[in-house]
């Protein structure tokens, strides 16, 4: 029998559970944890982390995440090293690594999150280098949070469960610290793979972010239509609630969706607009919403055979790459890019893609004028310095 601590981590009374965890999210928040969507509006006047470096090349850490834990910057992302091969049956799946700083500036490379070779339970025990990579559709998108009552919980996508089984592309393991080591092979006190039962608006395999605010989790997903959905997960943030939204602000042909708040409480989406497979120079878009759940809208453009990106694009180019997912930093919101590239003719393996982490500044007002005047936009265009 599996254990299910990502379902019931403890057998307390519901009472006593709730004052625990409002006592530890207290004492979480008097600590200065911030996971990669912490919602900290409190924006300082001068963002310190805005003046590090913000592109990094020679990590192989792609479409991840970065978060601040008790004075240590943590970064992870996908690898390509060992030989992936995006869409080629029998690849390799290189793993998720994560990297380690003081100073956002010398990263330190400190092992895989879990082994390939290690065991996927939900798929009859056959080795994960074979849920990512016997039809090169691959595992992509790590996503590392912290429950408020400590347990750290890993998200990504596999989409070969999907293309082959029907089933939603997502997995929720357990980690027993920011470092890992995560999933059942892990062992004690943490270490167990769940798979999120069916959700109602998560149900399809794309590009995905999971964003927190103290005891509330969501996921803000892609659907295979290329649309955008977002389901409010369970109390244990490894399940869907089937409370969510499809179809956010109507768009069409994107993907990869990040989330934060604004200073003044504005939900906002980004986006890679359009949707494009280790495309660069993708644009970036977003969506404005009062609340997690929405509604969403983006802004729309006007004219005959207008563009339909024209007013809801923050960066025509993306600073050369493609948007992936935002995370906050001591207040400060940034897009993580991955700077795709092909080499030898072949984008199939992005070993040597950089990452770039653009700071997004954010004021009101976010929607077109209505009196005809310049508009301007609610978010300042990406600087890709």
């Amino acid at each position: 029998m599996r254990t299910r601590w990502l379902e019931k981590p403890n057998r307390m009374p519901w009472t006593l559970v709730s004052v625990v965890l409002v006592a530890m999210v207290s004492a979480l928040v008097a600590c200065g944890i911030s996971s990669d969507t912490s919602q900290d509006v409190s924006q300082p006047s001068q963002y310190t982390v805005a003046a590090a470096p913000h592109t990094y090349a020679g990590l192989d850490a792609h479409d991840g995440t970065m978060l601040l834990y008790q004075g240590t910057y943590y970064l992870y992302g996908t690898r390509y090293g060992c030989g992936y091969q995006w869409r080629v049956p029998n690849t390799p799946f290189c793993g998720f690594g994560v990297w380690t700083s003081t100073d956002l500036t010398n990263w330190a490379y400190r092992g895989l999150l879990f082994q390939p070779s290690d065991r996927n339970y939900w798929n009859n025990d056959e080795p994960w280098n074979t849920t990512c990579g016997a039809g090169g559709e691959g595992c992509f998108n790590p996503r590392m949070v912290q429950r408020p009552d400590g347990v750290w919980i890993l998200w990504f996508n596999a989409p070969r469960d999907f293309a082959t089984k029907g089933n939603n592309a997502y997995y929720a393991m357990g980690c027993n610290g920011p470092l890992g080591p995560c999933g059942d092979n892990a062992g004690p006190p943490h270490g167990t793979t769940h798979k999120p039962a069916p959700m109602n608006h998560c149900h399809g395999n794309g590009d995905f972010s999971i964003v927190t605010g103290g005891s509330t989790a969501y996921i803000y997903c892609t659907l295979s239509d290329q649309t955008l959905s977002v389901e409010q997960l369970d109390e244990w943030w490894s399940n869907g609630s089937n409370t969510g939204a499809s179809k956010l602000a109507g768009l069409t042909n994107v993907e990869s969706p990040g989330v934060f708040q604004a200073p003044d409480g504005t939900w906002i989406m980004t986006y890679s607009d359009p949707n494009c497979g280790y495309c660069s120079g993708d644009g970036t878009g977003y969506a404005t919403a009062p609340s997690p759940l929405g509604p969403w809208s983006a802004p729309a453009n006007t004219g005959f055979a207008a563009p339909g990106t024209g007013r809801r694009a923050i960066s025509a180019n993306s600073c050369g790459g493609q948007p992936r997912t935002v995370f906050t930093l001591e207040g400060q919101p940034f897009e993580w890019i991955d700077l795709w590239g092909s080499w030898s003719g072949d984008a199939r393996n992005q070993t040597r893609a950089s990452i770039h982490l653009e700071p997004i500044i954010a004021a009101p007002p976010y929607d077109k004028p209505s009196d005809g005047t310049l508009f301007a936009g609610g978010i300042q265009p990406f600087a890709c310095r």
